[in-house]
């Protein structure tokens, strides 16, 4: 894992979250969308939130993520 490969992981998952209708996202729907593995979301994730792209809540059992 690199900052190289996590700023590309973090570029799949903007675009998946761009892409969708309402701009939010399960954690597993992010999966599906982009085909990452969990440890590389989290990372991506970490990445958009230091960027203040994303806002993230937990809805049930599930991680949503929404871009601002």
């Amino acid at each position: 894992m690199t900052l190289e490969s996590i700023g590309t992981w973090a570029g799949e998952v903007y675009k998946a979250l761009e892409t969708s209708d309402t701009r939010t996202l399960g954690l597993k729907l992010i999966k599906k969308a982009t085909k990452l593995k969990k440890d590389e979301i989290m990372a991506a994730l970490g990445w958009l939130g230091r960027e203040g792209k994303i806002a993230i809540t937990m809805v049930d059992e599930d991680i949503v993520v929404t871009l601002v």
